[in-house]
C-alpha cells in the first residue's frame, strides 16, 4: 500500500463508498476528530496500570470502528459499525472504575500527573468529536450508537483520569470562583 497517492492534493478525499468529498465536510471533520482522540489515547499508554491500559487498547480499537462507521455513509451488513455492545462495554468500564474512586464532590480542574492530564485532554477532544458527530447527524445519516459511544467515552476518559491520578497520589483540585 502506497502512503501517498496525490488524490487529496486538491482538497478532496474518498469515503468508504469511493464518493469524493471536501476535506472540510462534516463527515471528514467527525472522523478526523475521532482519529485525534485515538492518537491522544495512544499517547497516554502505557499508564503504568495494566487494567487501565487494557481498557484503553480496547477503546482505541473501538475508535477505529467509529472512524470506519463515519467514513461509510451507507454501510452494508458486513461493514464495521459501532453497536450497542460497544456502548455497554464502555459503560461497564465506567462502573468498574467508579467503584474504586472516591465520590466526586465538586467540579475538578483537568490535569494531575502526566497520564491523568493526557486522559483529561483526550476527554476534551472526545467531547469535540461528539459535537462534530452531532453536527454531521443534522443533515446526514449517522449511526446513533456511534454518537452514544463518543458520549460515554468522554465519561470513561474522565473517570480513568481521576483513577490514574488517585493511584499516582495526585490530589484533585477544585476550581476557585
Amino acid at each position: 500500500m502506497k502512503i501517498y497517492t496525490g488524490r487529496g492534493d486538491e482538497g478532496m478525499t474518498d469515503l468508504q463508498d469511493m464518493s469524493r468529498v471536501s476535506k472540510t465536510s462534516p463527515r471528514i471533520e467527525a472522523y478526523g476528530t475521532v482519529d485525534e482522540v485515538n492518537a491522544l489515547v495512544g499517547s497516554v499508554r502505557p499508564t503504568g496500570y495494566d487494567d487501565i491500559d487494557e481498557k484503553l487498547e480496547r477503546i482505541q480499537n473501538h475508535l477505529h470502528i467509529v472512524q470506519a462507521d463515519f467514513a461509510n455513509p451507507d454501510p452494508e451488513d458486513d461493514d464495521p459499525v459501532i453497536a450497542e455492545a460497544h456502548v455497554e462495554e464502555v459503560e461497564s468500564y465506567i462502573d468498574d472504575v467508579e467503584e474504586e474512586l472516591e465520590p466526586l464532590q465538586s467540579f475538578i480542574l483537568p490535569g494531575g500527573g502526566d497520564s491523568g492530564a493526557k486522559l483529561h485532554h483526550a476527554r476534551a477532544v472526545s467531547r469535540r468529536a461528539e459535537r462534530r458527530a452531532v453536527a454531521l447527524a443534522t443533515d446526514q445519516s449517522v449511526n446513533e450508537q456511534a454518537i452514544q459511544y463518543l458520549n460515554r467515552l468522554s465519561d470513561a476518559l474522565f473517570v480513568f483520569a481521576r483513577l490514574v491520578n488517585q493511584r499516582d497520589g495526585v490530589p484533585e483540585e477544585s476550581p476557585t470562583y
